[in-house]
């Protein structure tokens, strides 16, 4: 799922650092097991682009079931989509690009673009990719970690005021997205999730 009218400028995230050999876009069974979950000379507050996946507790299939290659969503399903879709309500300099809940984990692409008027937030082509730096003193509130502590947080209120059995896994996976070409890979990917669960 995407938003149609979201305009995305990607040249400028070539000039990100290049990834290490062997660190593909992550996949879900036995693939998401990578040495380190966030590059250390990146602000994880800065513009960029980033491809997030958040996993439920021992990878259970607490948001919905595939059926003929179609996610049917359960009631925590379609809070968790719910949340993320307000997700630029909390944060308005965030914009979400393509994201899919599965049964197990949802993919997103989240934009950072702290540029913007924070009313208007759905032109991105002032968007501007800055220089890696370390995120020694920047803003807990107003980075990438910050965003995902709190929509897991509102799906697990959600699931504890009405008694729903339901767990996050503590961590989430990210990788910086770098120039349109994986822009587009990361976006179809995200897209064809559900029709190659089987495979996954």
């Amino acid at each position: 799922m995407r938003p149609s009218n979201i305009h995305v400028e990607t040249q400028n995230l070539a000039s990100l650092p290049l990834p290490q050999q062997g660190t593909g876009i992550p996949k879900f069974k036995d693939k998401y097991r990578i040495e380190t979950t966030r590059l250390h000379h990146w602000d994880y507050s800065a513009n960029g682009y980033y491809f997030v996946t958040i996993c439920t507790h021992d990878r259970r299939c607490y948001l919905g079931e595939i059926s003929d290659k179609t996610m049917r969503l359960t009631d925590i399903g379609r809070i968790a989509e719910q949340c993320w879709s307000e997700i630029p309500a909390h944060f308005p300099f965030v914009v979400l690009d393509q994201f899919t809940v599965m049964p197990n984990h949802i993919h997103g692409i989240v934009i950072i673009n702290k540029n913007i008027d924070p009313i208007e937030t759905q032109n991105l082509a002032s968007l501007q990719s800055p220089s890696p730096k370390r995120n020694k003193f920047a803003p807990q509130s107003r980075n990438l970690a910050s965003i995902i502590r709190g929509f897991k947080i509102g799906v697990k209120k959600y699931s504890t005021i009405h008694n729903i059995d339901f767990a996050w896994q503590p961590r989430f996976y990210d990788r910086i997205v770098r120039g349109e070409e994986e822009l587009n890979r990361v976006r179809e990917y995200i897209a064809t999730n559900p029709s190659t669960w089987e495979t996954d």
